[in-house]
């Protein structure tokens, strides 16, 4: 009988370094919501991948948060501690343009981990031409690496250069999931998900990340003898002028959202859908812990 290697494989950086691009990236599926705007992953998406004689469980999970300002963050700080505890290797992904990659509190955690941790550097794209050994020069020299790579998230050869490193230090062991299944969250987190991914695009400064979007009612369904979903969501904001924001000038923003959610939520279900959007107030909801266990953090 054949070996099977399996393993957890965290992923950790700060915001905005590149998690769920990677995370899509090494799954070879779009799972995980990306944004160029700081803390679009609020909670760890798990991203599998099989094949014969190995299983990857990835994690991506929010960008640590040195200073939180809300409960909110502390609670997506606690994903990213939880991390340390069950992994077995660290993805610690770092981009190249900034000098402090990590604060102290991180190496020391990294550190104090008895499992193989790899730096992987991102956006070389950003620095054409700069070597390893110059980008390494410049780095905080204060955490024990297994490894360190230097890639491009966006670069489908990078990604056989991580695979190959993580699949090396994979331990022998059990399929932990189906082999056909990507990840452990269902359709109503994805479709939440997109929902607050187009928020992100469409809205501007402290709007989107004072949303969070609760799917009421999915209904399975079938139409002219094909599948077919009706979604109600709410999109929960923290003061009347956001909602009035989200909502936009005689409803035309609320609409453009609908219309860009459902278009992506029909090309992930792979069918047709109905998207009810509305938008209701709770002040303060990131401050409330009783919102936030609600919310499922």
């Amino acid at each position: 009988m054949s070996k099977h290697f399996s393993g957890f494989v965290n992923i950790l950086g700060k915001p905005n370094a590149g998690k769920s691009t990677l995370l899509n990236l090494l799954i070879e599926s779009k799972l995980s919501i990306t944004n160029k705007k700081a803390q679009t992953t609020r909670r760890r998406i798990l991203g599998i991948w099989n094949d014969e004689s190995h299983q990857v469980v990835f994690s991506d999970t929010p960008g640590i948060i040195d200073k939180p300002a809300y409960k909110m963050q502390e609670k997506m700080n606690g994903y990213i501690y939880q991390s340390f505890e069950d992994a077995d290797i660290i993805l610690y992904l770092a981009d190249v343009t900034d000098p402090q990659p990590w604060a102290d509190a991180t190496a020391e955690l990294l550190n104090k981990s008895d499992i193989p941790c790899l730096l992987i550097l991102n956006k070389k794209d950003l620095k054409p031409g700069i070597s390893l050994d110059e980008i390494e020069a410049k780095l905080p020299n204060n955490v024990n690496w297994t490894d360190i790579l230097l890639i491009s998230a966006l670069d489908l050869s990078d990604r056989e250069r991580v695979m190959a490193r993580v699949i090396d230090l994979l331990p022998e062991g059990p399929e932990y999931y189906p082999k056909d299944q990507l990840s452990d969250l269902n359709e109503r987190f994805f479709v939440s998900d997109i929902i607050r991914q187009n928020i992100l695009a469409l809205y501007s400064q402290e709007v989107p990340y004072s949303c969070e979007i609760v799917i009421e009612n999915y209904t399975e369904s079938q139409k002219n003898n094909l599948p077919f979903a009706h979604i109600n969501a709410t999109i929960y904001v923290s003061r009347p002028t956001q909602k009035s924001i989200i909502i936009g000038k005689k409803g035309e923003k609320i609409k453009q959202l609908g219309i860009r959610s459902r278009q992506e939520i029909e090309e992930f279900l792979g069918h047709p859908v109905f998207l009810d959007l509305y938008v209701k107030i709770k002040e303060n909801w990131r401050d409330d812990e009783k919102l936030l266990k609600s919310f499922g953090y």
